[in-house]
């Protein structure tokens, strides 16, 4: 049967609190694991709690807790320290004992199971990028949290449902046409100047030469045509959106049917270079939700209808405005254009109701962090519709700064000078994108070092953490027996102080995946790893494993092999490989 130390700890305190203030037996008893390890294994703050409500010293309520303790054969000392702090130190082979229950689970280490009332139904959407183009170092970052936050909240004990907002109606995709089709009559001598706001990536040019091979000049059109009833370019700009606008509406007139071929050609293309850049990553989707949809079923429509049904729609200069500063907007925002065309904000509003629709009870919203004024504006959105907002999540995930050498990469992505996900890839590799991605908190700048995620060295940490494991897989192949015989090992020499250490860090493991997955910080997990890695590395250096004596030698064998399986438990939250040889 499983132990949880923190478990029956929490049972002597309840025990001794019933004792002690019976009419306070009620009270919720909080055990932390201590950052300094002079001060035990667990500690309560119960005492202070108790004071208030008791009128008495902390202290003195906790030595009389600490008095009406049963004894207990996994608890050394318990003393008091501080202010009424109960600090908890535990015998040895209540830290040993550990190692068996890692064996025994394997792979299911660490994963919680939740009652039913207390799982939740959790939608984590993340990526939905612009199928625009190729996907750049920040859509990785984006993508490898999205990732490992998902399988973080599975861990916990939740259900999760992975889903891409696929950005498929809008003008964006009609400039990728655009740009797709003005590339097309290039190769036919037709030249359109080309504007500045167009997509101007390489990508853009295959696309054009896709279309010649299958059909030839089936959509050409002379250049003089296109221009014909554009407003030309002004030379400061100033006219730039409006002129794009002119050549999408050039376009459209003259390819009439035909334009929604290019329009879905670029469409595909794109987003099918995009699917094949995330599952390479290792980055899969349950659900890849279309935009478009929204329109085709009446939802956009149906969602600003009832807005304004709850009178939070008003009318100016012919167009539908949503009063958002009634819900801490710092302006109203239109949702329906005098021309009768919704505006992304209200394809957006319907898309959160849809969600919330499908019986999710917490929808968790990925963003780059240059939509943080959204946030309040989608909220109120979804209180305006009668939706509790307290299911939407948030989170902003920074920019990354990729450095080569002293010289940081600018990224542009109409301009098409940016490093894709996959250049990155391919020069790091999958596990240290995934990996450094995961060194800072989400809201926290990124400087990608790509010379240190090459480098094969201590100081880059995911080979330091992937070490580990190939040399705890060294270690068992020259012992060469049989692993799963050591769940059976005598743990009882096992008591070395950098071995309880290691099997204390062992222990905490389900305890940062649960604390990782409450506060969606993935990084945690990275950090856990980094510290484990660094123990195994000291105890490894200090001690032999594979000694003379049989009953210590296989219970520092089944150690190493509970700190392996760990390793790849946490590196399969991460989505890192565990190699067991480098």
């Amino acid at each position: 049967m499983s132990f949880n130390p923190k478990s029956h700890l929490s049972e002597l305190l309840g025990a001794a609190l019933a004792s002690v203030a019976p009419e306070q037996r009620d009270t919720a008893i909080l055990l932390e694991r201590p950052k300094q390890a002079g001060h035990g294994d667990f500690a309560s703050n119960l005492a202070l709690q108790l004071a208030k409500t008791l009128k008495a010293n902390p202290r003195e309520i906790a030595q009389r807790l600490v008095r009406e303790l049963a004894v207990s054969p996994w608890v050394d000392k318990a003393e008091v320290a501080g202010a009424g702090f109960i600090n908890f130190r535990l015998a040895a082979a209540a830290k040993t004992r550990i190692v068996k229950e890692i064996l025994s689970q394997g792979d299911e280490y660490g994963k919680c199971v939740l009652p039913l009332d207390e799982r939740l139904k959790v939608q984590v959407e993340f990526v939905s990028a612009n199928p625009t183009g190729p996907l750049h170092v920040g859509h990785g970052r984006g993508a490898a949290y999205g990732a490992c936050l998902a399988t973080l909240l599975c861990w916990a004990g939740h259900d999760v449902k992975r889903e891409y907002y696929v950005n498929d109606a809008g003008r964006q995709m009609d400039i990728l046409g655009l740009s797709t089709w003005l590339r097309y009559l290039a190769l036919f001598g037709e030249i359109v100047p080309f504007p500045a706001n167009a997509y101007q990536g390489e990508y853009v040019s295959e696309m054009a030469r896709q279309i010649r091979a299958a059909h030839g000049e089936r959509y050409m059109h002379p250049a003089a045509a296109v221009l014909a009833c554009v407003p030309p370019p002004e030379p400061d700009g100033s006219n730039a959106e409006a002129h794009l606008d002119g050549l999408i509406k050039a376009a459209q007139d003259l390819l009439g049917e035909d334009w929604a071929y290019i329009h879905q050609h670029a469409l595909t293309e794109q987003l099918a270079e995009g699917r094949a850049d995330l599952e390479e990553f290792g980055v899969h989707f349950d659900t890849w939700f279309s935009e478009r949809s929204l329109f085709d079923t009446g939802m956009v429509e149906k969602a600003v209808e009832r807005l304004e049904q709850n009178g939070h729609i008003y009318l100016q200069d012919g167009a539908k405005w949503f009063r958002s500063t009634a819900f801490g907007d710092e302006k109203d925002r239109v949702v329906q254009r005098e021309n009768g065309l919704y505006t992304y904000f209200a394809s957006d509003i319907a898309y959160h109701l849809n969600k919330l629709e499908r019986g999710f009870d917490r929808v968790v919203d990925i963003w780059g962090a240059d939509h943080h004024g959204y946030i309040p504006r989608v909220r109120g959105a979804l209180q305006a519709l009668g939706c509790d907002q307290r299911k939407l999540d948030v989170v902003l995930v920074q920019f990354v700064s990729l450095w080569r050498g002293a010289e940081k990469v600018s990224m542009s992505t109409r301009g098409g000078q940016y490093v894709t996900l996959r250049e990155l890839r391919s020069e790091v590799g999958n596990d240290a994108c995934r990996f450094f991605y995961m060194l800072r908190r989400a809201d926290q700048a990124l400087d990608f070092d790509l010379d240190l995620a090459k480098s094969q060295s201590n100081d880059n940490p995911v080979y330091y953490v992937q070490y580990a494991h190939a040399r705890v897989c060294s270690v068992l192949m020259q012992w060469s027996g049989a692993v799963p015989s050591l769940v059976n090992a005598d743990l009882a020499p096992l008591g070395g102080e950098r071995e309880l250490a290691l099997c204390a860090r062992l222990a905490a493991f389900p305890e940062v995946i649960v604390d990782a997955a409450r506060d969606y910080a993935p990084h945690a997990i990275a950090f856990y790893l980094k510290d484990l890695a660094a123990e195994f590395h000291s105890y490894y250096n200090a001690e032999r494993i594979l000694v003379e004596d049989v009953p210590q030698r296989s219970a520092r064998l089944a150690l190493v092999a509970a700190l392996r399986q760990v390793l790849r438990n946490g590196f399969r939250v991460l989505g890192v490989s565990a190699p067991e040889s480098m």
